[in-house]
């Protein structure tokens, strides 16, 4: 698995941007340039743990806007099975941020987060700066759901440039090193 320091592997895959047909958009690494990446991957659409998770990110998806970061989610289903998901889920319908279809695995493998076994996504988050340089890095268990609120927490920590101590929040001091 890439980790904190790796370049963020190129890509440019399908991805669902609205709930209508005729809202498939191309979206890559490069489609944000100047912002923060927050791309997190899902196991498969259409199951139980996932949907918690993205729609949390979705609900949260102004807090990381407003920090410069772009939120990116997706899993090696296609563009048409997430619109599916999307028009089915109710807590998934209005979802402010694309849904990336890596359907050749490309970007799955790229990142070294392809399930041996099962063929899908492991539970993976990478928080990337402008630069495309990956400053987190977290994998869980296929069963295990992710803390949306714990990512934002590292991304603000991140952008403070400053040394932070455990359980550091948004507006608290951070470290001096003396």
């Amino acid at each position: 698995m890439l980790t904190v320091g790796d370049k963020l592997p190129g890509f440019s895959l399908q991805a669902v941007v609205g709930d209508k047909v005729a809202e498939f958009k191309r979206i890559g690494s490069d489609s944000f340039p100047g912002k923060w990446l927050v791309l997190f991957l899902w196991p498969m659409d259409f199951t139980f743990v996932c949907p918690t998770e993205i729609a949390e990110f979705g609900r949260k998806s102004r807090d990381f806007a407003e920090r410069g970061a772009q939120v990116l989610g997706g899993s090696t289903d296609s563009h048409f099975v997430h619109l599916a998901w999307r028009k089915d889920h109710p807590d998934l319908r209005e979802l402010p941020f694309p849904m990336l279809a890596d359907t050749k695995h490309e970007l799955a493998r790229a990142l070294g987060i392809l399930h041996q076994e099962d063929g899908v996504c492991l539970r993976a988050t990478f928080i990337v700066d402008p630069a495309g340089i990956i400053r987190f890095a977290s994998c869980n268990d296929l069963a295990v759901g992710r803390n949306v609120d714990e990512v934002l927490r590292v991304l603000d920590a991140l952008q403070t440039g400053e040394l932070t101590a455990c359980g550091w929040r948004r507006g608290q001091a951070t470290l001096k090193a003396g």
